[in-house]
């Protein structure tokens, strides 16, 4: 942040002495007032006004110009300056200046009180006709001397991945690569392109997939064989931009971030169906603005709105090779989701920071995959309604604490965090005029069950979660660890794909409605009218009450564990070298469903998946800043409720696994 107020003030200076001696000329060589600076940055007496020559006037309306485009001047302030007269143009720019802090008294005085070296001083030839109205060129400062980009004196060890990071933008800390117009932009991302083997792949995905097969006759049946494939994909190649907008107060910094990948699916066009397979879709990742405000040295306030990672869950994720899923349903809980967000990073002493967040989110439950007929239409209905429909928003929260806990070079702070967040689900059944009605009730039950509830009704259940996570960066290894516990966690990736079920205990004649958002029926849990008695099909009688049966979430718990070893640093190799970018990562995820939910589920809306585990080894090697080499060996595993099992190659079995090798390069820029 100070180094271009530095630069900016040195130009200023440089300015002000040639100013100074063009002054000194118009009073008859007398000496500039000592005392002048401590009352204003120039004053001029009313008996001798100090005008400008030529060439400082030249200087002020090139310097006006620079100002402006570096955003420290407004262009209605530039213009103002400009206009003037030239007994007034420096002083109003010196004023101007010093209102904004970039140029203080004290940098004048000094500047003013500086004998001028001869170089700076440029005698101007008596003006002619015909070179009067071109003014004399600008002395030019001496050259700034540049920074000499050298490698690290130390291996850095490893740092964790931080979607939301605790530390706010500086201002003027963007390092530009162009501009449009007064704002700042630097494009960012990598081409990642790997071949994988998986060992049993019955979906057919080129990424590890939970163990439901939706493509095959059955969805746990591999069929004749384990279904081994082979993949080689680019589509994981990501591309974005960071910004910066400028602004006149010293306080503010505004930033923003767009980002998308090439994870999405294919178009249907007569010239791509033949090549479909290579040609994936464009699609959004992130895109946000962010405004901080420096309360004080110590406290930053913020507040953002956009595509962002959560706050739940998505602080903390692990390092391994395969991103297109990022161990989702195995035990790495993350989305992302448009919301506003409100933020504080408070600096407590010791390096030590604590950063409180709130934020509402769009409220949402996620698609139940594309199991029958559902596709599209549970994606746009289910997934797209559920959450709307409650006609609230999501409520996020974060606390993140940041400490410095290993001081040695290269060593990021340590973190722990807590993140939660509390949401709602709903499902409307519309009355007898709706397009999705009672109409479709067969039964002598139908009547009783439509005169309880006319105009039709709703049904929803709560979506909650508590996670708690760190952190831990040293010179030796990081760790990275997650746990958490909820209900409802499919738009999170948890849950083994679960979201709710009807709870029909103790009731009697249940029937299932179609709701309004085209979302499934009692395949995943439905919208359920019942009797509190005795409910008789025949008579279509109901000895105790209509009642509408509750939807409950399915609750699952999990987490992952993720080491990583800085091996060049152990071996202490030349930082300068090829040789200094080994690092090994192990890693353990586990989601799964709590036993009880899961068989209240399995015979009214749930799925039959009890938990997935997964393994994982990488291994990196990063040539040099910009291209890295990975290799990942995984083991994939799910389970299915106890009692029931796969059909694997034609044996049976309740565990399926995938046994994984991925490798490839990475190019960053």
């Amino acid at each position: 942040m100070f180094k271009p107020l530095k630069r900016w003030s040195s130009i200023l200076l440089m300015l002000a002495i040639t100013a100074a001696s063009a002054f000194a000329g118009s009073n008859d060589g007398k000496p500039a007032n000592d005392n002048a600076a401590n009352t204003s940055a120039v004053e001029a007496t009313p008996s001798s006004t100090p005008s400008l020559t030529p060439a400082a006037d030249a200087n002020v309306t090139a310097l006006l110009g620079v100002l402006v485009m570096k955003g420290v001047l407004a262009p209605t302030e530039a213009n103002a300056i400009r206009n003037a007269s030239p007994e007034t143009k420096f002083q109003l720019l010196v004023d101007a200046l010093n209102r904004k802090g970039v140029l203080s008294a004290a940098d004048l005085s000094t500047a003013v009180n500086t004998p001028a070296p001869a170089a700076t001083v440029v005698a101007a030839p008596a003006p002619t006709p015909a070179a009067a109205a071109a003014p004399a060129p600008a002395p030019q400062p001496d050259p700034l001397p540049q920074a000499k980009t050298e490698a690290p004196a130390v291996i850095p060890a490893i740092a964790p991945l931080r979607t939301l990071p605790v530390d706010p933008p500086k201002k003027d800390g963007l390092n530009a690569a162009f501009k449009m117009g007064p704002v700042k932009m630097t494009p960012y991302g990598f081409i990642k392109s790997t071949a994988a083997k998986d060992t049993s792949s019955p979906n057919g995905d080129d990424f590890p997939f939970i163990g439901l097969f939706l493509t095959s006759t059955t969805a746990t049946s591999t069929g004749p064989t384990l279904d081994p494939e082979f993949h080689i994909k680019a589509r994981s190649t990501r591309i974005g931009a960071n910004f910066e907008w400028p602004d006149i107060s010293p306080k503010l910094v505004f930033t923003g971030r767009i980002e998308g990948d090439y994870e999405g699916n294919f178009s249907e066009a007569d010239n791509r169906d033949v090549s479909s397979i290579r040609s994936n879709a464009f699609q959004l990742r992130l895109a946000w603005a962010r405004m901080d405000y420096a309360a004080s040295e110590d406290t930053d306030l913020y507040f953002e709105g956009g595509q962002d990672w959560t706050l739940f869950g998505s602080s903390v994720l692990p390092s391994i090779l395969e991103t297109t899923f990022l161990g989702a349903f195995y035990g790495d809980i993350y989305t992302r989701s448009p919301q506003f967000q409100f933020g504080l990073v408070q600096k407590v002493g010791g390096g030590v920071k604590i950063s409180p967040t709130f934020a509402i989110m769009m409220p949402s439950s996620g698609q139940i995959l594309k199991l029958g007929s559902l596709g599209l239409a549970g994606q746009l209905g289910e997934g797209e309604r559920e959450g709307a429909d409650s006609g609230r928003p999501e409520v996020e929260g974060r606390l993140a604490i940041q400490f410095p806990l290993d001081k040695a070079p290269g060593v990021a702070p340590a973190q722990v965090l807590w993140s939660g967040f509390e949401s709602r689900r709903t499902s409307i059944v519309s009355g007898p005029a709706g397009a999705n009605n009672y109409a479709a009730c067969v039964g002598a039950l139908c009547a009783t069950y439509e005169a309880a509830f006319p105009n039709g009704f709703t049904d929803s259940s709560k979506q909650y979660g508590n996670q708690i996570a760190i952190q831990i960066p040293t010179r030796w290894f990081t760790i990275v660890a997650s746990g958490y516990r909820g209900g409802d966690l499919r738009f999170f990736f948890g849950g083994q794909v679960n979201s709710y079920y009807t709870d029909t205990t103790g009731l009697s004649g249940p029937i299932t409605f179609p709701t309004t958002d085209g979302g499934p029926l009692a395949a995943a849990g439905g919208a359920i009218l019942a009797c509190t008695g005795v409910a008789n099909a025949a008579t279509g009688t109901c000895t105790g009450s209509v009642v509408i049966a509750p939807q409950r979430p399915v609750r699952s718990f999990g987490g992952f564990a993720n080491i990583g070893f800085p091996l060049s640093r152990w071996f202490n190799a030349n930082p300068k070298g090829h040789n200094a970018g080994w690092q090994l990562f192990f890693h353990f995820g586990k989601d799964q469903v709590v036993h009880n939910d899961l068989t209240q589920a399995s015979g009214n809306g749930g799925l039959p998946l009890l938990m997935g585990k997964v393994f994982a080894a990488t291994l990196y090697y990063k040539i040099n800043p910009w291209c890295t080499f990975g290799v990942e060996q995984s083991v994939y595993g799910t389970r299915l409720a106890p009692g029931l099992t796969y059909d694997i190659a034609g044996s049976p079995d309740n565990l399926w696994q995938d046994h994984r090798t991925e490798f490839g390069p990475i190019f960053t820029f």
